[in-house]
């Protein structure tokens, strides 16, 4: 087995299971919820279940040729696509055999990986033109060994990766409309909302709600072998999503990337709230001009770091995720005799820095402008 157990989501698996055993299971569907929860995983399990050579209302017998090949990665009728970067050097008439082979290259780096953490990529990257027209030509084909075809779509909202390029979401609408009778399609989305509202209304959405703490806590001990104390910890950060809990357990080399992230959240708080307003400038120079998506997952745990200023502010240190930034915030809370109504107008700053990020605006100018809202709202200054 190659792909790690499927954790939670267990009325989801039982509705889609008895779906399938009655007949009713819809051609297309959307797998929503916060990344890192498991929408690809349910995407790929579903796919399992429909290639499954004795799958009953329980779910796939995970013992059958079919679902090894599954499980492995290397079933001929079970095709994932996600995000990829264009590969250097590929002339336009030739790009998407690139981004295939590219393709194929992460498959086997998540055959050999299965445990990673969910993080956007840094580089530009998304579902192009010519791997929408590959979709499509695979759509057309009939099933190679099992009684369907199975294509799951990861992170389906970068098939519109800006408004003015719709073209990869419009390529497959005609096909999500009226998919071949043998083709069922999976997407997944951690921000439907960017999706076509045309593609959306062809699929069938299903919500992954968060993981509890506990069986996050448990996944970590017992698949990436994390230890108990340290687990908790990743668990309670991550909001209930194993993706983002493995990015805070210790790497080989160090923190782990969300680790290191956070650390570097609370260093644009400390930033925004520093008598000295030179220290916002000093700290959004530290920021490349370029690549600015990359800065989403910081944002996050930004909004993480207000969420626990705001528990401190409110008198509830109990309620903070972060509990070695105590001492840190309660100075924060003496220093600006912060009143509760001013870290929820931070809030809105974070928003805003979120969506100049989508739009790949200058990373200096985002963190700059983001610091220097939040230092403006614990102030209570215009």
């Amino acid at each position: 087995m190659n792909l790690h157990p499927l954790i939670g989501h267990d009325s989801l698996q039982s509705s889609l299971s008895r779906a399938l055993d009655a007949g009713k299971l819809p051609q297309c569907v959307i797998l929503r919820g916060p990344r890192g929860v498991g929408k690809q995983r349910l995407a790929l399990w579903l796919g399992q279940l429909l290639l499954c050579e004795d799958a009953s209302s329980g779910g796939p017998c995970s013992e059958c040729k079919s679902c090894r090949l599954a499980l492995a990665l290397e079933h001929p009728d079970l095709h994932w696509y996600f995000p990829l970067s264009k590969p250097k050097g590929a002339r336009p008439d030739k790009l998407g055999d690139a981004l295939e082979a590219a393709r194929h290259d992460m498959l086997a780096e998540r055959r050999d990986n299965p445990l990673r953490p969910s993080l956007p990529s840094l580089e530009p990257s998304g579902l192009y033109l010519a791997t929408a027209r590959s979709i499509r030509a695979r759509a057309q084909q009939s099933p190679a060994m099992g009684p369907y075809q199975v294509i799951v779509v990861g992170d389906a909202e970068t098939l519109v990766p800006q408004e003015s390029s719709q073209e990869p979401a419009n390529a497959l609408l005609k096909l999500l409309e009226e998919p071949p009778p043998k083709t069922f399609f999976a997407l997944t989305s951690s921000e439907p909302e960017r999706l076509l509202a045309t593609i959306r209304s062809r699929a069938m959405p299903l919500h992954l709600p968060p993981l509890s703490d506990e069986q996050t806590t448990r996944f970590l001990i017992e698949k990436a072998g994390a230890d108990p104390e340290g687990a908790a910890r990743a668990a309670r950060l991550a909001r209930g999503s194993i993706g983002r809990a493995l990015g805070f357990l210790p790497a080989e080399d160090g923190p782990g990337p969300l680790e290191l992230l956070r650390q570097k959240a609370f260093r644009l708080l400390a930033a925004a709230s520093d008598r000295d307003a030179g220290s916002i400038y000093r700290r959004s120079l530290e920021f490349g001009p370029t690549k600015s998506r990359g800065l989403i997952p910081l944002l996050d745990l930004m909004e993480d770091a207000l969420r626990d200023l705001s528990a401190v502010v409110l008198n509830a240190p109990e309620k903070i995720m972060n509990d070695d930034t105590l001492d840190f915030l309660e100075r924060i809370r003496r220093d600006w005799d912060i009143h509760p109504i001013a870290v929820a107008s931070a809030f809105r700053h974070v928003d805003v820095a979120r969506e100049l990020a989508s739009g790949n605006v200058n990373s200096q100018l985002v963190v700059a402008g983001l610091l220097t809202g939040v230092r403006e709202a614990l102030s209570g200054t215009p």
